[in-house]
């Protein structure tokens, strides 16, 4: 009879291309049962809907199935179960929530509500339970991605909404209760409709929630980032420079409130011309690139300007588009949930700055070469890229006042001479850190860099 050792070792092979080792070691398998010629066994991965599920589903069945004395495999695919959510509301309707993801943008007008439409639709027509709150108050999209504008919301005996209901999704819209009419309200009461949208709605049980914010960085997005325990966000901008100048807010007001950011998604990165299949970069091609440069922050989809993108979302949910970037997304979502936070350990003084990490690694790079490698809009131009900043108007005694870790992937600093708006991705500081001039800089290799 086969034994648990060999079906393992079977299934070791099963290698996850997110974290680059096998689901035996990542603590994938569980609960194995063999009878007879018949194994079982539980394979839980990071998250529901994770697009490798019936790929790992799929090499269980064909490696264990291939052992001598296996008659049949019978691997059962699961999610990990999510800690229990840190909710103050008393009365919350999120609380068999699973997972709460926010789309976000920091500006209008770059596709935010459409792709976070798109994410809920593609999820809810894979079997996922999943439901959308457009959290716009001042200008919700939902009623009018599903075409529901009759006004009014039904509700429970105990004045919790109950959300309306398409195509197996769950939706809940500020727009339900005001129909086309205007929101002419001030910020407080505001706050008090979103905490209502957001806890007093009969959401059931979910997998994913997704929150299409309202775009910018004010009251309304703190109130829903301290409201809520969000487990991760993404970012909709276009390659414009205007959509990417706002970033940098978004990323700064969701590392304020400690919620990840699993990465940018670029809407009308380019057209694809239907006669000769070439891609055009009508606002340019340094947009991701420029991204990760400036923020650290990896570029997870770029979706192209299309019809389907500003057509019917019905068309768009069974699109390739809309497949591989929900896809991305979700993955994204598996990886930093089990990933270990690995922040280095940031020390400074009147001449170098040094990261630390728990690997071992250090980088070691002189204050004056950092400084001059400022890429915020004072120190380099927003529009054409030219450098703003004057190499030599660098004071050589300039060192760090203060200094942040901006999520897990770069820091920020306050310097000597006044200047406090820059991003530092770690990425950005191995690679000066290692460059001649740095090493001089900071005295000729004597500090230690490498």
């Amino acid at each position: 009879m086969v034994t648990e050792e060999q079906v393992l070792n079977e299934l070791s092979k099963i290698i996850d291309p997110d974290f680059q080792r096998d689901i035996v070691s990542l603590g994938f398998v569980q609960n194995m049962k063999i009878e007879g010629g018949i194994v079982s066994f539980i394979i839980e991965l990071t998250t529901p809907a994770c697009p490798l599920s019936p790929v790992f589903q799929k090499q269980a069945i064909d490696l264990v199935g291939d052992l001598s004395g296996v008659d049949q495999v019978l691997p059962t695919m699961t999610a990990r179960k999510r800690e229990d959510r840190e909710i103050t509301a008393e009365k919350s309707g999120l609380k068999e929530v699973k997972y709460i993801l926010a789309v976000s943008s920091c500006k209008g007008g770059v596709g935010k509500s459409t792709v976070a439409a798109m994410l809920a639709k593609t999820l809810g027509a894979r079997g996922s339970k999943v439901g959308l709150l457009d959290a716009d108050i001042y200008g919700p999209s939902v009623p009018t991605l599903f075409n529901l504008h009759e006004p009014g919301v039904k509700a429970t005996e105990d004045n919790q909404f109950i959300p309306n209901e398409v195509d197996g999704v769950k939706l809940m819209s500020f727009g339900f209760l005001m129909g086309d009419g205007p929101a002419v309200i001030r910020g407080p009461m505001v706050s008090q409709y979103m905490t209502q949208l957001l806890h007093g709605v009969v959401w059931g049980e979910l997998d994913y929630l997704i929150i299409d914010m309202p775009p910018g960085t004010g009251d309304i997005q703190l109130t829903i980032s301290q409201a809520v325990q969000i487990d991760a966000s993404v970012i909709v901008t276009t390659p414009h420079q205007l959509s990417l100048t706002d970033v940098r807010k978004g990323i700064m007001m969701f590392d304020k409130v400690n919620v990840p950011v699993l990465g940018v998604i670029e809407n009308m990165a380019y057209f694809l011309c239907d006669g000769c299949d070439k891609k055009h970069l009508i606002f340019g091609e340094a947009g991701g690139k420029t991204l990760e440069e400036r923020f650290g922050l990896e570029t997870i989809a770029e979706l192209p300007i299309t019809g389907n993108l500003s057509g019917s979302l019905d068309v768009l949910t069974g699109s390739e588009i809309a497949n591989e970037t929900t896809d991305t997304v979700i993955r994204a979502l598996g990886k930093k949930i089990l990933e270990k936070v690995d922040r280095p350990e940031v020390e400074f003084d009147a001449k170098t700055i040094t990261l630390k990490w728990s690997d071992g690694e250090t980088s070691i790079i002189s204050n004056a070469a950092l400084r001059r490698a400022c890429a915020c809009a004072l120190c380099i131009d927003e529009m054409t890229r030219a450098p703003l900043l004057d190499p030599a108007s660098v004071p050589m005694d300039i060192h760090a006042e203060k200094i942040g870790i901006i999520g897990n992937y770069a820091v920020m600093v306050d310097w000597s001479d006044g200047h406090n708006t820059g991003f530092f991705p770690f990425t950005t500081i191995r690679e000066l850190a290692n460059k001649p001039a740095a090493k001089e800089d900071c005295g000729a290799g004597s500090c230690g860099c490498k």
